[in-house]
């Protein structure tokens, strides 16, 4: 409706409402399609476009983005044009390095030199209107990913006839490429819910090729099986090892598969190891929370492994959210003032959860309480909502490259181990999924010291024992200054360890030439990070190879290994066990 008042600026005004109702139409940002986007990302869109409404400052900021991006479209329309003729001018802007566009074409063919300009151009433009917006931060971060999931669906490397690798691939086959994706497409629509192929089914397969440290499952409950392991030392240190593993996807990228499992290399250290293998729940546990995964998880994995070994304590090693657990548990433990746990090593773990990664985007509150909509229906999260988050954390690597490799070059995805046991999801417990985001993700509790399981409130500077701290340094989800400031929340002696490569990488790091890791011998960790980064030492090794003296300087004296089982928890059976085949 136009304005009453005849001001210009109010028309200019109504002009950006009527865009932004748009766009939230397109959206369909309402009580329906809000089930469809519980992380709430469609609305911080329309959020984003009506930032300028009733703010002539942020109105004004977003026109000079969009003036600014027709005139260096138009430039780089120019420098097509003069390059097509032979001329080698530069456009609007200087590309960075991406493989997305390592084919020659890119750069040597005017046409595909303008698809990719243009392309940087509307990422510019795009992101540059998010830093001129007048958001929150929540808001902000939201939009910004939502922003670069769009811009990456966008790219012209996804789509035929813009891709000129896939291209000549048709033409070199004579059109087969193009057959055997399309063949492709129609399996995956059928097969995999419409997304691309990670891996080929049965090239992994727990038990053989992944999983495959001996041992024996010497207890189960309706939530884990404990798995022992087969010593392959002859004496074997006193104090057993206790693999805590994250109940988000599969135990086994602790023992992905042979050389590159960190549990064989403890075995094969000298360490009497034990596994947790959680179970992969469904709606008859819908009601289980943290407390009983302490309860029947840990503290009752440590009265096994005490009852087997004889030993009165034993070491604890815990991944991403099975390294908050194990920490956890040694707060409780504390509370109690009993002291089974000798040391604590955690990876890529987050007990200060202020800086969450991108899985903030997912955690805040709004978007716990869309999940809980979603939930209440079967009484847990399904394994593929799992699976498509952390997809899109990553959708360049995990969406994209499969939708090059596999429907437009019609080839079928590379083996990869770690992408298998990625592909191999699981659900979460409703009451426990909310219960964990909220209490660490939106209130931190965990870190201010106000978090109670199973009775006790849980204080992490009371935890007196030692602690090894590894964070990787190119983690998205526990970002490295994040795993920092958790190791300075914590008693005893804190040993930090920054590794190469990212969340999973980071972890399955076998000593190999492009391993590496940085440590600092002071005895505190200081306030800041990059302090901390700036005094520590590079080393050409994995952390593997740094972890092995600590941990052995931390299992006492050698003895006879014992046996699998007891009296009490015989074997149940074989490595890996009844609940790592459940889907």
């Amino acid at each position: 409706m136009p304005s009453s008042s005849g001001d210009p600026l109010d028309e200019v005004r109504q002009d950006a409402a009527d865009l932004a109702s748009s766009i939230r139409l397109l959206l369909g940002i309402n009580s329906v399609t809000a089930k469809l986007d519980p992380a709430g990302l469609g609305l911080a869109l329309g959020r984003l476009a009506m930032s300028a409404v009733g703010n002539p400052v942020v109105f004004s900021r977003f026109s000079r983005c969009a003036m600014e991006y027709g005139i260096r479209s138009a430039q780089a329309g120019v420098t097509a044009a003069l390059r097509s003729v032979g001329l080698a001018d530069e456009g609007p802007l200087t590309l960075a390095k991406d493989p997305r566009f390592a084919d020659p074409a890119w750069t040597s063919n005017p046409m595909f030199y303008l698809v990719r300009q243009q392309h940087a151009l509307l990422e510019k433009f795009l992101l540059d209107m998010l830093a001129a917006a007048d958001l929150d931060a929540p808001t902000r971060r939201k939009a910004d990913f939502a922003l670069r999931q769009m811009l990456d669906a966008a790219a012209p490397t996804n789509w035929l006839p813009t891709n000129p690798a896939a291209l000549k691939k048709a033409f070199d086959t004579g059109g087969l490429s193009l057959v055997r994706g399309a063949s492709n497409v129609l399996r995956d629509l059928a097969t995999n819910k419409g997304m691309p192929r990670q891996v080929t089914p049965g090239q992994f397969r727990p038990g053989h090729e992944l999983a495959a440290t001996p041992g024996a499952v010497v207890f189960r409950n309706r939530l884990i099986e404990l798995i022992q392991y087969q010593p392959q030392t002859e004496t074997v240190h006193a104090i057993p090892l206790l693999f805590s593993p994250p109940w988000i996807n599969k135990y086994y990228i602790m023992d992905l598969a042979p050389g590159k499992s960190l549990v064989e290399w403890a075995v094969r250290h000298g360490h009497t190891c034990f596994m947790i293998s959680y179970r992969n729940p469904d709606a008859a546990l819908a009601e289980l929370t943290m407390s009983d995964y302490l309860r029947e998880g840990l503290l009752a994995s440590l009265e096994v492994v005490e009852e087997i070994t004889g030993a009165a304590q034993a070491n604890l090693a815990g991944l991403c959210l099975g390294g908050t657990m194990a920490a956890a548990t040694m707060a409780w433990l504390a509370a109690r003032e009993e002291d089974r746990v000798h040391s604590l090593t955690v990876m890529n773990t987050l007990l200060d959860f202020t800086v969450p990664g991108q899985l903030g985007v997912f955690t805040d509150e709004a978007a716990i309480r869309r999940l809980e909509g979603t939930m209440a229906r079967k009484g847990y999260l399904p394994a593929e909502g799992m699976a498509t988050t952390f997809n899109l954390l990553r959708a360049r690597d995990l969406v994209w490259n499969y939708v090059v490799n596999n429907w437009l070059l019609g080839q079928e995805p590379p083996p990869f181990d770690i992408l298998s046991w990625n592909a191999d999801s699981t659900r979460m417990p409703a009451a426990m999924q909310t219960e964990y985001l909220r209490s660490l993700y939106v209130e931190n509790r965990l870190a201010k010291g106000a978090l109670e399981l199973a009775g006790q409130r849980l204080d992490l500077a009371r935890i007196s024992q030692d602690s090894y701290f590894v964070a990787a340094e190119r983690d998205h989800i526990a970002l490295w200054k994040a795993v920092y400031a958790s190791a300075r929340l914590v008693g005893g002696t804190v040993r930090f360890m920054l590794s190469n490569a990212g969340h999973i990488a980071g972890v399955v790091n076998p000593p190999n030439p492009k391993s590496k890791h940085w440590v600092s011998s002071a005895q505190e960790l200081s306030e800041d990070p990059e302090q901390w980064r700036q005094q520590a030492t590079e080393v050409a090794k994995s952390w593997w190879e740094d972890w092995t003296p600590w941990i052995a300087g931390h299992a006492g004296g050698q003895q006879a290994p014992p046996p699998l089982g007891s009296s009490k928890y015989p074997p149940l059976g074989a490595a890996p066990g009844r609940y790592v085949y459940e889907k």
